[in-house]
């Protein structure tokens, strides 16, 4: 594995790949990697010949310069982890890289970025994530691209920018990797403290107390959201946003009749996180 940092080396191994036939593919992330990421890279790893993970804190997606500050970061030990797993090419650009100087140009995808994260975080932090993945996009070229089913609203404003704006890529969503206790696996986790870290499953379970509640036949949204409420307050917890909605279009719904996205946020002290699952008619949750 290859550790780059310009656009100009990351298309330079890019089309050297494409030239052998390769098809490419490409894992963004953040870094701070757990089995959740390195999921997404074995993935990545079965569908194709050639893979490039990013590593770029971006800061244009954080709304709070202190949450920027105190997000994990170990490229060392993360280059590690990826090469591990069978990755071709890390590309860890610096922000000016990515945002050189006199950078202006921004992506916005409205309106599906303004429930949810969006009520909570405002529709910036959105536009960071779609500015940022389309560049990345652009610098890679990649056939495939591959990312996580927990960070459920991103994903489909991911899949929607790149149907609106013609990228010749496939987008794959892949399924949230969980802890043996249920929380889902976030670079964040390692910020919790004991208690915090005892508390946070309860989100999960929140979560499959719908999904059960679904399983069973119950198709009014609140009586099956109150089943998850239950499992909060006996956690002590007061979510940020505990919402049912359409899968498609982030709708709320009083009916649970198709794919329907149940997701959660929640602060634990500095720390927040984030899960979801999908019920309803042909959902795996």
């Amino acid at each position: 594995m290859i550790i780059l940092r310009t656009v100009a080396e990351l298309r330079d191994a890019v089309g050297a790949a494409r030239r052998e036939g390769k098809r490419i593919g490409l894992v963004p992330t953040m870094g701070a990697f757990h089995q959740g990421h390195l999921s997404l890279v074995q993935r990545a790893r079965a569908r194709c010949a050639f893979v490039v993970v990013t590593l770029f804190v971006n800061p244009t997606q954080f709304n709070e310069s202190a949450d920027l500050a105190r997000y994990p970061r170990d490229e060392t030990g993360d280059a590690k982890l990826v090469e591990s797993v069978g990755a071709d090419v890390l590309f860890a650009p610096s922000v000016e890289e990515v945002y050189p100087r006199a950078y202006t140009t921004t992506v916005e995808v409205a309106p599906l970025a303004e429930p949810l994260e969006g009520i909570v975080r405002g529709t910036q932090h959105f536009k960071g994530v779609a500015t940022v993945v389309t560049k990345l996009l652009n610098m890679a070229q990649p056939d495939e691209a591959f990312f996580g089913q927990k960070d459920a609203q991103q994903a489909l404003i991911i899949r929607r920018l790149v149907r609106d704006l013609d990228f010749p890529v496939r987008i794959e969503v892949c399924p949230t990797v969980r802890e043996p206790d249920g929380l889902a696996m976030s670079s964040r986790n390692m910020l919790l403290d004991d208690e915090s870290r005892r508390r946070a499953p309860a989100l999960s379970r929140a979560l499959f107390a719908v999904s059960d509640a679904v399983a069973r036949g119950e198709t009014d949204t609140e009586v099956a959201m109150a089943t998850g409420r239950s499992v909060l307050a006996d956690a002590g917890i007061e979510p940020e946003y505990f919402a049912a909605v359409s899968a498609e279009t982030l709708a709320s719904v009083n009916v649970i009749e198709g794919e329907t996205l149940v997701a959660i946020a929640a602060r634990f002290g500095s720390v927040r996180l984030i899960d979801n699952v999908i019920v309803g008619a042909g959902s795996a949750s």
